[in-house]
């Protein structure tokens, strides 16, 4: 059932950006960049700047839906009678009046990863999940530092602002490849008639350089995104406590396989742990190593 699911959600997705890139291309009448003469290049930057952020925000606005699909995630009911569901929502409900915010919808997903994240469009629909893993196996002060993380990512804003972030990378290589592939393939510019070669060269070059431009478009999102879990450990910190929050990442650090293999990608950086990289494959982390968290917490003066 989860395959089904995945399959239906991706499908349904991407022909949501389809036709939401399509209606908005002729709301504004933008015409195909492509000519007999080569690119239309104000065609080509709102082209791209379109196709570049307008699937991000969808999957932004859908997060919290595709959270719930994908994972599982069970709601808690804000009237439950369950003292250990119940502690959990006094927690939610005290760390985010604490930092200034509306009170997300919180759930469980089941999971014996030990972790936990925070997703949503906006404040006021926004999301904490946390992992049944976690809930066997960290006690209250722990699970306090926990989501005290994650409410600092909701509070930041952090959500929104990867989406931006990511909506401008994407335009900047469609658009970047989409020159280069047309200078170098000559296309637009061959009076001999071969036009289709020309064609089929500027198609290549472009998904080279997307290739290569994505890749390097990931290392500075990878950057942001480890910057951004530094700063919700210092919010966790002052929210939940420093040695909470301390508490917290050690218990993490002693798990070595901390990872569920059937995790949604699409929540999965604003979880509060993943598998360390080590070496060159550092750059590509969304998530610092915790030893180097905790490091920079002790020395926090909160």
């Amino acid at each position: 059932m989860n395959l089904v699911k995945r399959i239906f959600l991706f499908v349904a997705l991407n022909l949501l950006v389809i036709l939401m890139v399509t209606l908005i291309l002729n709301i504004f009448h933008v015409q195909p960049y492509l000519t007999d003469h080569g690119i239309d290049v104000p065609s080509l930057l709102f082209f791209c700047l379109i196709w570049g952020t307008v699937g991000a925000f969808i999957s932004l606005a859908l997060s919290r839906v595709m959270a719930k699909w994908m994972l599982g995630v069970s709601l808690i009911d804000p009237e439950t009678r369950d003292p250990s569901l119940k502690k959990i929502l006094d927690l939610v409900e005290s760390l985010s009046h604490r930092a200034g915010i509306p009170m997300p919808q919180v759930g469980i997903y089941h999971s014996n990863e030990v972790n936990a994240f925070a997703t949503g469009p906006t404040q006021r629909r926004s999301l904490v999940a946390i992992s049944s893993g976690l809930l066997q196996r960290m006690d209250q002060k722990e699970i306090e530092g926990v989501l005290g993380h994650e409410i600092s990512h909701i509070a930041n804003g952090d959500m929104v602002t990867m989406t931006l972030l990511q909506g401008v990378i994407n335009a900047f290589v469609m658009f970047l490849a989409r020159i280069l592939a047309s200078l170098l393939s000559g296309f637009g510019r061959n009076r001999q008639g071969n036009q289709g070669g020309s064609l089929m060269s500027y198609m290549l070059f472009t998904y080279l350089f997307e290739a290569v431009f994505m890749s390097l478009g990931f290392l500075v999102i990878a950057a942001f995104s480890r910057y951004r879990e530094f700063r919700a450990d210092r919010g966790g910190a002052q929210l939940a406590g420093k040695q909470s929050m301390i508490s917290a990442l050690e218990k993490l650090a002693s798990f070595k396989h901390n990872e569920d293999p059937k995790q949604n990608q699409a929540v999965a950086a604003f979880k509060i742990a993943r598998s360390n990289k080590k070496g060159f494959f550092a750059l590509f982390s969304t998530h610092p190593p915790l030893e180097e968290r905790i490091e920079r917490l002790e020395r926090l003066d909160i």
